[in-house]
Formats: C-alpha cells, structure tokens, sequence
C-alpha cells in the first residue's frame, strides 16, 4: 500500500534508508510517467547499450509471460530531498536499459524479432510488428503488454552514499567498466570528472567511442596528473584509489579540475571537431600533458605536427616491415612499442619525451 512507502521525515533526517516493494504498476502506468523519471542520475551509466535486437527479446518475454528482473528506483514522492537534483518523483538505479526497451517499444522506436513466436496461439504471425500494429490488429495482445506489472522496488535514502553502493552492488556480476563503477563511488571526485566529461572539448572533438564511460576514464586520468602535478600510473587501481583519497573535499581538488577545463579549452583550439588524431582514448593523456607544457606561441603548429608525425609513424612501420636492408628510425619504433601498453607510467613518459623532442625540431 501507499503508507508502506510514506516514510516518516524525521526517519529520513537520520538516515534510516530503507528499500521496499512499490506498488504493482502496468507499464501503461510507467509510460505515463516516462518523463517523471531520471534516467541520468549521475551514478548511472550511459543508456542505449542494448541493440534492437536485445530490446525485441525483452519484449517477448514480456508478452510471453515470462519474469522480468526486479528494477530498482529512487523515490522522491515522500517529500523533499537533497538528492533530488530534477526535481522528479523517481530516480532510475538499476533497469535503464529495460525501461528504454520498454519506452522504445510504445513510440514504435523498436519492433518483435521476426522470429518471435507468441507461445498461447503460435499461429499467430507477430514477427516485425510494432506497438501500433499490435493496438490496431491484435488489441488483445497489446493490452497484455499494456497491463503487464513491473516489479519495482523503491529506494528511499537521506544520502547518496546507499544508493551509489546499491548500483555498484546490483551490477557486481555485470560487465560495469573502471569508469561505470568509478562514477558511482562517493566523494567529490565523481562530480569533477563528469564536469569534465560534459565539457565542449569531449562532446565536440574527440573520435573515440564514449558509450561505456570513456570520457570519464580519460577525464579520469588527467584529473589525477593536474591533482598530483605530475604522470602516474593509470591503471583501473590506481584510479579507483585517486577517488578514495579524495573523499574530502578540497580546494586543491577544485583548482585541479578548473586547470583541466581550462587546458582542454586551449586543446579544443587545437583539433578539429571529431578529430582523427583524437580517436584512440590511449593517447590522449600524453597530448593532453604535451598541450599543457607547451608555450603559447607555439601551440597554433601542434596539430600540424602531430598530422606530420603520425604519417611518418605509419611509413616508418613500412620501412621497418618491408625493406629490413634500409635503416628505420628506431625512436619511432620505439613510441610504437610504447603504445601498446597506454596505462603504464613508462610509456607515459616515453611517448611524452619523444613527442616534446620532436616538435622542439618541428
């Protein structure tokens, strides 16, 4: 019942969180609500992961009869909240990507697998058929997916801290990435690193992939070089271990990440918009350091230098494979081998040295 989810508000000021049953909602409930929900509450990794195809079996279970996993959502209807940064009554943790198949599904966005087979009556042919064909041809079938119950659970908590470690514990046995599980840690490093992220210089010129927190990654780690003053180590460990030891909030942490925006924004002068010279997440640290000690004068020939360098890596690699007889450059050789292991303080520092030599000559 409603009363089961009305916590008292005094309960809620001392952190007594708590995680219940919500009441049996259809979807057609849910769809009225669709835009009552955050889908992007900053712990959440990014949507539209699943394919067309993952969506349709989603759907057939659902019209099949078949159980649907538990989704779970922070609840905000029992009064104010801190947490509540949107100012909406439900707050998606863990069944994003099901919501989106099931939203994708009503807008006609997503249709049946042909192979679906509607098990109560397999001579029916459902296979390619969208929302609207279902509601216009088979009304029976459609209000089943209509007045089919999610099993949602609500999450009430006073803090972030619970919810964030609700997320990670729910997607334990997923295939969450360093950034994902990362972005759900407490602390103020999480909301610097996705301040970076949003920035214009990651939605604008880089090439690289971002759909499973990349963005964050490599914010990430030049966060943590401007933290340090210095290249380290950017494995997974030693990330995760950046955002623990900065759980306290600090004004070098703060003056970190105001330097990062500011060094990006000279960068976004330099590369073009979805620039090829930016479309491995590897390299980019290294010329994100390079860009930061470079002087000003000369940071108009960067991009010039680097178009001329990576051409001279590829035909280095040709002469290197091809005519052994004829002498390759062995630095660049080495820069190669380099690149081959991004995360290592050496290599780091090796691709950073011979770059920096380089365009001294450029």
């Amino acid at each position: 019942t409603r009363s089961q989810l009305q916590p008292d508000e005094d309960k809620i000021g001392k952190s007594r969180d708590k995680i219940t049953p919500h009441e049996n909602k259809t979807l057609s409930w849910w769809r009225t609500r669709k835009d009552k929900i955050d889908m992007n509450p900053p712990y959440q990794r990014r949507g539209r992961l699943w394919s067309a195809a993952d969506k349709a079996y989603l759907i057939d279970s659902i019209l099949n009869g078949f159980d649907v996993p538990k989704l779970y959502v922070a609840d905000f209807t029992w009064g104010e909240s801190q947490l509540n940064k949107k100012k909406l009554p439900y707050a998606i943790i863990d069944g994003k990507q099901r919501f989106e198949a099931i939203f994708d599904f009503f807008e006609n966005k997503v249709t049946l697998n042909n192979d679906f087979a509607f098990t109560e009556d397999r001579s029916i042919k459902l296979g390619g058929l969208g929302c609207r064909d279902l509601q216009k041809n088979h009304p029976e079938i459609a209000e089943i997916f209509d007045n089919y119950n999610l099993y949602v659970m609500s999450v009430i908590a006073s803090t972030s801290e619970p919810i964030n470690e609700l997320f990670v514990r729910l997607n334990r046995s997923k295939a969450l990435t360093g950034a994902e599980v990362r972005n759900a840690m407490g602390g103020p490093a999480p909301d610097v690193i996705r301040q970076i992220a949003k920035c214009e210089f990651f939605e604008t010129n880089v090439s690289f992939t971002m759909k499973r927190g990349q963005d964050l990654n490599a914010a990430a780690k030049i966060l943590m070089w401007e933290f340090d003053g210095e290249m380290s180590e950017t494995k997974k460990k030693y990330l995760d271990q950046f955002v623990l030891r900065t759980k306290v909030k600090s004004p070098q942490l703060e003056l970190a990440g105001r330097r990062v925006l500011d060094i990006l924004g000279t960068m976004n002068e330099v590369f073009l918009p979805n620039d090829i010279l930016l479309g491995s997440a590897g390299v980019f640290p290294v010329y994100y350091w390079m860009i930061r000690n470079v002087p000003s004068k000369r940071l108009r020939f960067v991009r010039e230098f680097l178009l001329e360098f990576e051409e001279t890596r590829r035909e280095n690699r040709t002469l290197a494979d091809k005519t052994p007889k004829q002498k390759s450059d062995d630095e660049l050789l080495s820069y190669d081998r380099l690149n081959r292991s991004t995360d290592d303080l050496r290599s780091h520092v090796g691709r950073y040295k011979i770059l920096v030599d380089r365009f001294k000559r450029f």
